[in-house]
């Protein structure tokens, strides 16, 4: 069974093994492995903790997380092992019901065909391609396509 529900601070280790796997999965797709960075390093630089958070566990241990605002999903990653079951349609979903302005955005590394593709099959619409650098990792130039939702 899977359930979504709020972050605690006692999903921290959970989710964090999920993060740096799925991570370095994401920056391969993209070309970008040397960008790296552990969540440890990534939810500071990158303000994690601003947004609202929801933890896909299954067996009542967090396999994934989302991070969202009231118009963008800002993170969403689960881990390898439970990939390909759903639980990214799930917590994306989850994150889109508690979105409360109309047009919502999220942005997907050129390379990274399965996270796009999910947010395509969602209602989302290829919007444009970015050119800039990676956020909390400025040292790397990245590709995105921004993808919105009405």
């Amino acid at each position: 069974m899977i359930e979504i529900i709020p972050y605690e601070p006692t999903d921290w280790a959970s989710i964090e093994k999920a993060h740096d796997a799925a991570r370095m999965q994401e920056l391969t797709l993209a070309g970008l492995a040397d960008a790296f960075l552990p969540l440890r390093i990534a939810a500071q630089r990158e303000d994690l903790f601003d947004y609202d958070l929801l933890v896909a566990k299954v067996g009542g241990e967090a396999v994934g997380f989302t991070a969202y605002t009231e118009d963008e999903l800002a993170w969403l990653y689960v881990h390898p092992d439970y990939q390909r079951r759903g639980i990214g349609r799930m917590l994306a979903q989850a994150a889109l019901a508690n979105m409360t302005k109309g047009r919502k955005s999220i942005e997907v590394l050129c390379g990274n065909e399965p996270a796009r593709a999910l947010y395509l099959s969602l209602g989302f619409v290829d919007s444009r391609i970015i050119h800039g650098r990676m956020p909390g990792n400025e040292d790397f130039k990245v590709t995105v396509w921004e993808l919105t939702k009405d």
